[in-house]
């Protein structure tokens, strides 16, 4: 490599070489974006201004899915694979893709300009097909547009939002962020200077009395982890916003910070003097760019109007927020994995205890929590705990929102009090099924959730009673198949999806998914063969009691609902 490149990526560091280590996810991406790919040159150039061992900057490289050290093309094309986009026809895009650079998917095209690659999960389920094209995305991509794909010529999809009730989605639905003056004269910060008029206690005495439980799967109460970082040993203390949404067919974080990105910033805020905070992070999945900008926009904006930084409205409150950008890793959605990446690590799950209230970020006191919970703290503190448990049911409180994709009329995102149906969401909100077509099954709660079934339309969509049903709300998706679906092809995708995604750090996730993804690659290409339901079942069951995160114990969720439901499915033939 050329003195002179070198030159330049140590002068592009440079701001960056004060933060060591914890800059190296960002000085990674810098340096990509700078040559194409990470050599080894690069790396050491890195390495050096950062003082950390190449080793380590190769671990982390190699970690993530999104650096490379081997030249790519100027572009990648990135092609999703998760079901809802296989069902609208993703691979004969891929085809037609390929068709058109004269290439195969993973090589670079003989001018140099692209390399084609299928992607586990774009969070644009809503728009599938879905590709992303450098930083260009495209929804309902056609082949026939590969020319327009390639050009990256068109218009960023716009997701379709609606439902029951407009409070969280509010300033959603108009395809463009909401300016920090637009935010303001909708009564924007209002919670944040109410919050500020109050002791921290009572700030977390009114989010413990709303019951807000976390909107990304875990549902544990918001109030109590608050609580705990606020009362445990140790400064600083730190705010963090979980962006890793990464799972097929959840994509509502992504429109809540693309279109509204000052109330998760308000929210961050509010913990922050709820707790004693000082910093906060946002760490946004690599493949939502657009996403990423938007909020580090808003971060900049609130700063500049005194919402963020020293003595927040004169209140004495010193708060600031660091954007990260992720490399597409699903597991850095764990969150201690996502701390590690943070601090410059690969994104490997911490072993629990000790917890992140405790021994989080940097080893200290830490508040994590992802965007939709965060946009339901200012709520809180403008209603009153009492107004806010008033929306949804007396043990689910709150509104939800809910992603809907796959095999419906209109796929987007649906905001709803806890308590309607699962009918009253795929047919009076989205639509129903397209003409001629019956419903075979809903897979709730995303990749790593159960299948619902005709039966099932009727259960009512909270907490209680989807568990009471032995379906899981997870983060609120629900992917849906009609009578035309292969669902031993859904199911070796899901098991692709998490083969590929898994880290690797523990063996039963490490092996297990591996192992499940061929047994159902098998079954999908030649049928069941003698023995594969019990390998199927002791693979899962195995991944369940052993895993170290909720990854591997995760993994087989859909397919042992599948298993119960569907044991046809799974008999070898005689």
């Amino acid at each position: 490599m050329p003195d002179s490149d070198l030159i330049r990526l140590r002068s592009s560091l440079t701001e960056l070489a004060p933060r060591g280590r914890t800059a190296l996810l960002p000085a990674l991406h810098l340096a990509q974006q700078l040559h194409g790919c990470i050599p080894q040159a690069v790396a050491a150039e890195v390495g050096a201004v950062l003082g950390v061992p190449l080793a380590d900057v190769y671990g982390v490289i190699d970690f993530y899915e999104m650096f490379s050290r081997e030249p790519k093309g100027r572009t990648v094309a990135r092609v999703c694979g998760a079901p809802p986009c296989a069902l609208a026809g993703a691979d004969a895009v891929v085809d037609a893709l390929c068709r058109h650079l004269k290439s195969e998917p993973g090589t670079v095209s003989s001018d140099g300009a692209f390399t084609i690659e299928h992607a586990p999960c774009l969070g644009l389920c809503d728009h599938a097909p879905a590709v992303l094209a450098g930083e260009a995305a495209f929804g309902r991509a056609d082949p026939r547009q590969s020319a327009a794909i390639c050009a990256r010529d068109g218009n960023r999809p716009i997701s379709h939002v609606g439902g029951d009730i407009c409070i969280l989605t509010a300033h959603c639905g108009k395809g463009q962020p909401t300016s920090l003056g637009d935010y303001r004269s909708g009564g924007g910060y209002a919670a944040l200077q109410k919050a500020l008029s109050m002791a921290p206690q009572d700030v977390l005495a009114d989010v413990k009395a709303s019951g807000l439980v976390g909107r990304g799967g875990a549902a544990f109460p918001t109030g109590i982890k608050w609580e705990g970082a606020a009362k445990a040993a140790g400064q600083p203390k730190y705010i963090v916003c979980n962006a890793d949404e990464s799972e097929p067919g959840t994509f509502k974080d992504r429109i809540l910070m693309e279109e509204d990105p000052h109330r998760t910033v308000e929210g961050m805020i509010i913990a922050a003097h709820a707790v004693g905070a000082r910093q906060g992070y946002i760490y946004v999945r690599g493949e939502y760019p657009y996403a990423f900008k938007v909020m580090g926009d808003a971060v900049a904006e609130a700063r500049q109007a005194g919402f963020l930084g020293e003595n927040i409205f004169a209140s004495g409150l010193n708060f600031d927020i660091e954007m990260r950008l992720g490399a597409g890793a699903y597991i850095c959605g764990e969150e201690t994995a996502l701390l590690e990446s943070i601090e410059g690590k690969r994104g490997f799950p911490r072993i629990k205890p000790p917890f992140p209230t405790t021994h989080g970020l940097f080893g200290k006191p830490t508040v994590i929590n992802n965007v939709e919970t965060f946009c339901n703290v200012p709520l809180i503190l403008e209603r009153g705990a009492a107004a806010y448990r008033k929306i949804g049911t007396e043990r689910s409180p709150g509104p939800k929102l809910f992603c809907v994709s796959g095999q419906i009329q209109r796929p987007g995102l649906y905001e709803v009090p806890f308590g309607v149906t699962l009918r009253h969401l795929l047919y009076d909100l989205a639509g129903g099924l397209k003409p001629g077509r019956k419903l075979q099954a809903v897979l709730m709660g995303g990749a790593a959730g159960a299948f619902a079934l005709q039966k099932d339309l009727d259960v009512v969509l909270s907490f209680e009673n989807l568990s009471a049903a032995g379906l899981p709300l997870g983060s609120g998706a629900a992917m849906v198949f009609d009578d035309s679906a292969d669902m031993r092809d859904v199911l070796k995708r899901l098991a692709h999806f998490f083969a590929d995604e898994s880290c690797g750090k523990c063996y039963p996730c490490q092996l297990g998914t591996q192992r499940q993804y061929e047994i159902l690659s098998r079954t999908a290409a030649d049928g069941p063969g003698s023995g594969d339901r019990e390998r199927l079942s002791d693979v899962g069951s195995t991944m369940i009691d052993a895993s170290l995160c909720g990854l591997g114990q995760t993994a087989a969720t859909a397919v042992l609902s599948a298993m119960k439901l569907w044991p046809e499915m799974f008999d070898a033939k005689k």
